[in-house]
């Protein structure tokens, strides 16, 4: 897994690549806290996901967590570009409730505007 963290219009663009799971959620919290203390006025972020192909309910729990930590600070995490078998945890867990999800990184950064 790899993580590549941008800024677009004072939002945090977290772009994942490969899969999220139980082997790959340490390096992914690690790197995203590292580039957070970095980054610390950014509040609202969105996590790109679409080149991550496989996803368990470790990753989802990651997410939850992140999602968690970024509220309690006054700012909101949104999801964009779902593949297909990461959907379908969104879908069987009713994750879909917790997350505001988008199709892309672009409509994602502008609701943060609405």
């Amino acid at each position: 897994m790899e993580l590549n963290c941008t800024r677009k219009d004072n939002v945090g663009i977290v772009a994942l690549h490969g899969a999220l799971t139980a082997a790959t959620v340490d390096a992914f919290r690690e790197q995203l806290r590292s580039w957070q203390e970095a980054e610390s006025d950014v509040l609202n972020y969105v996590v790109d996901m679409g080149d991550v192909d496989f996803m368990d309910s470790a990753g989802l729990g990651a997410l939850i967590a992140t999602l968690k930590r970024i509220t309690e600070r006054g700012g909101d995490l949104k999801i964009a570009g779902l593949q297909k078998k990461p959907r379908m945890v969104f879908e069987i867990t009713r994750a879909y409730k917790v997350f505001e999800i988008y199709d892309s990184v672009d409509e994602a950064v502008r609701s943060y505007s609405d």
